[in-house]
């Protein structure tokens, strides 16, 4: 695990589950949404780096299921509950899915930003677990950061500062 003092880093299509007093961390968020799934009693999270909506657009055999909101949510709140998460317990907070670059076309292919918000909002409702917070949309790069023992996500929005949600 790719741990800096008590910040834990999760990559690009990566998950990471962690208990405080770690933090975890993503950098990076431009249309890829971050993913914080949590249970606050058990001071336990686990963040993921989604960075495309459905699994069912790959060809590649070879598929990395951390790569797709469909399929890497479903990993990470069975690896939440492995851990000793309850599923009643579970909740949400997310950020990302930006607009990085525009295009004068209108074909929904290319809004990719859009297109993981809505995928990961809707696996989230599949799994039952209510999003408490979101920064989504936009068109800003985003890092954030989430606190187990707090429930608190820091997010930082390129030339937009911080914000705690």
């Amino acid at each position: 695990m790719n741990i800096i003092g008590n910040v834990v880093k999760v990559g690009i299509a990566d998950l990471k589950i962690t208990r405080a007093p770690e933090i975890l961390r993503t950098s990076g968020l431009g249309s890829c949404v971050g993913v914080v799934v949590y249970d606050l009693s058990q001071r336990l999270a686990g963040m993921s780096h989604v960075m495309l909506p459905d699994s069912q657009l790959s060809k590649r055999e070879d598929l990395n299921v951390l790569k797709y909101a469909d399929t890497a949510i479903d990993l990470l709140v069975e690896s939440l509950i492995k851990d000793g998460a309850r599923t009643y317990a579970l909740k949400a907070k997310i950020a990302g899915g930006a607009q990085m670059f525009s295009f004068s076309t209108s074909n929904d292919l290319l809004r990719v930003g859009s297109r993981n918000i809505e995928a990961v909002k809707q696996r989230l409702s599949l799994h039952r677990i209510p999003i408490q917070a979101e920064d989504v949309g936009g068109n800003s790069g985003r890092t954030i950061e989430f606190f187990p023992d707090t429930g608190i996500l820091k997010v930082r929005t390129v030339n937009m500062g911080e914000t705690e949600l």
